[in-house]
C-alpha cells in the first residue's frame, strides 16, 4: 500500500484531463480550502457516493498517561467525522477482495 500526495493527484489529473498543471493545482486548492472553511462553520458536507463530511463534539474525558500514570483531563473539543458513500464502499471492499486472493486490479467503481 502506498500513499498518494495531493501532488501526485494533481499531475495525475493535468495528465488525464489535458489541463494545465497549475490550473488544476489552483482547482484542487481552492476545492480543499472551500471544505475546511465550511466544516469550521459546522456545515455538513455531502457528496453522493463518495462520503460525508460533518464536525462531531467530542465530550471531555479523562486520560491517563502510560508512561507516569498520571491522570489528565481533557477538554471537550470538535472533531470531524467522514461516512463512507456507496461507491467509495465498494471500490475498497472489491480491492481487499482481489488482495485477498492475491490479485490487483487497477480498476472498481468509479468514484
Amino acid at each position: 500500500m502506498g500513499t498518494v500526495t495531493k501532488k501526485d493527484l494533481i499531475d495525475r489529473i493535468a495528465s488525464e484531463t489535458g489541463h494545465r498543471r497549475a490550473d488544476v493545482k489552483g482547482i484542487v486548492q481552492a476545492f480543499l480550502d472551500d471544505v475546511i472553511k465550511e466544516l469550521s462553520e459546522g456545515n455538513r458536507l455531502e457528496f453522493r457516493d463518495f462520503g460525508v463530511f460533518e464536525t462531531r463534539e467530542r465530550a471531555a474525558r479523562v486520560a491517563q498517561n502510560p508512561r507516569t500514570l498520571e491522570r489528565v483531563p481533557v477538554p471537550a473539543r470538535n472533531t470531524v467525522k467522514f461516512k463512507v458513500g456507496r461507491l467509495m464502499k465498494m471500490a475498497v471492499e472489491t480491492a481487499d477482495e482481489q488482495s485477498m486472493d492475491g490479485t490487483r486490479s487497477r480498476g472498481g467503481a468509479e468514484v
